[in-house]
């Protein structure tokens, strides 16, 4: 058996063991390890090392730490929950309020930070109770919590991005441009779903009734004003001085994430206690994600020695199709692998093999990049896995799980909209990299 096809037999054996439910990071090391071995012998651990060792040198990845502590900390001191009530009671006399306070909420929440998770559990604590009680409708409730709540995944500073950037080769900062327009856009079209469909049918997000609403407007704008503008200054810390090329992200994250708790502080309601519990979910789940980038370095070094990634690449590229027809095959490989698996082994595993063919045919990396990200964006929504629904149903548990999954997937579809849109117009994406 030729080098290349027992690189690729190796690859089947991996998505295997995922499907079944072993650990990612683990699976990754272990099945690289033990196709290594067979391969090369002991020199596969000579090669874990370096590749170890090149992970912990990339001062690119550094910077995730900094920016789950800054969405940690916002999560725990109450500052995002303000900010919701506020644009809530701004709105208030208007159909569908909820759904916009929801969607404006999770826009800057995704600005500030780039965590999915919580950012869906977070809403759903604050949206679900008031829309159940405003008689919203359950299905278009929890597909705008969902989606609000991805778009922490593909606005800066988004931990995807910062983990693709060393992957494919391309500045954090160049992918952190491209996708400010697209996940601007994605927002703004589930905004307008959800104005035209309450317009349309008034049942589906009344206004709130009167006595849901503030008393007075004068604690309406102290709400925003403790919600919205410390959130601001933090986005303009972190995004602002990354944009224009004045810090890395790694010292604009530890200059937001020093902002962020100084204005934690000040408002009074962070603890000890919360303090200690955002620097452990911070520490978990940044080990997670660089052990899983360390073991899947080592299994792309093994399968590139192999010579398994260049096979496949000349394989798909024999077939000789359009340049554009043969990204939308790509990204459909991804959008149909997004439904079973999260978006970490597509970014680690299936992205390098497809890199090749993408280079080859000379498409511009950082538009494709931008693309992959909305694209498995889908991910968070699309069942079976769909993590955002179990995150949203541990949250507010009077709504259906079905009911859940069918106002996801409206949200899904309005999704690949807009990669179809950025599809056809690339300046989307990258439009500000070329302005900086």
């Amino acid at each position: 058996m030729s080098n290349e096809i027992f690189g690729l037999l190796a690859l089947v054996a991996l998505f295997g063991i995922i499907f079944i439910g072993f650990p990612i990071a683990f699976t990754l090391g272990a099945v690289a390890l033990g196709a290594g071995f067979i391969a090369y012998g002991p020199m596969v651990f000579d090669l874990a090392v370096l590749q170890t060792f090149s992970v912990m040198k990339d001062t690119v990845l550094a910077s995730i730490p900094f920016f789950l502590f800054m969405g940690f900390l916002l999560e725990q001191s109450g500052l995002m929950e303000r900010m919701f009530t506020g644009i809530q009671q701004l709105l208030a006399g208007l159909r569908g309020s909820l759904y916009l306070a929801v969607l404006i909420t999770a826009t800057i929440f995704a600005a500030a930070t780039g965590i999915v998770g919580s950012a869906v559990t977070l809403l759903g604590v604050m949206a679900g109770p008031a829309m159940i009680k405003s008689g919203y409708d359950t299905r278009l409730s929890a597909g705008a919590i969902a989606a609000g709540g991805t778009l922490g995944i593909l606005i800066p500073p988004s931990v995807m991005l910062i983990v693709m950037g060393p992957v494919v080769g391309v500045p954090a900062t160049d992918l952190f441009a491209a996708a400010v327009i697209p996940g601007l856009l994605l927002s703004t079209i589930f905004t307008m779903w959800c104005l035209v469909r309450c317009w349309l049918n008034p049942a589906l997000g009344p206004a709130l009734p009167p006595e849901m609403r503030a008393s007075s407007m004068a604690a309406v704008v102290r709400d925003l004003v403790i919600g919205v503008v410390p959130v601001i200054v933090v986005i303009i810390a972190t995004l602002g001085v990354i944009l224009m090329g004045i810090a890395t992200p790694t010292d604009a994250g530890a200059v937001g994430c020093a902002a962020v708790f100084i204005l934690t502080l000040l408002s009074r309601r962070m603890t000890m206690a919360k303090i200690r519990r955002s620097a452990y979910q911070t520490l978990e789940v940044s080990s997670m994600i660089l052990m899983l980038v360390t073991a899947s370095n080592l299994f792309g070094a093994v399968f590139s020695r192999l010579g398994s990634a260049e096979y496949l690449a000349s394989l798909l590229t024999s077939l000789a199709l359009p340049p554009t027809l043969m990204l939308i095959v790509i990204l459909g490989l991804i959008f149909i692998l997004g439904w079973p698996l999260e978006w970490v082994p597509i970014v680690l595993i299936v992205v390098p093999i497809v890199l090749p063919i993408v280079q080859a045919l000379n498409i511009d990396l950082i538009w494709f990049c931008t693309l992959v990200a909305m694209t498995l964006q889908t991910a968070w929504l699309s069942p079976p896995v769909a993590l955002s629904a179990y995150f949203l149903k541990g949250v507010v548990p009077q709504w259906e799980l079905k009911d859940i999954y069918a106002g996801m997937v409206q949200f899904m579809v309005l999704q690949l909209v807009g990669v179809g849109l950025v599809l056809a117009f690339p300046q989307l994406a990258t439009w500000l990299v070329t302005r900086n």
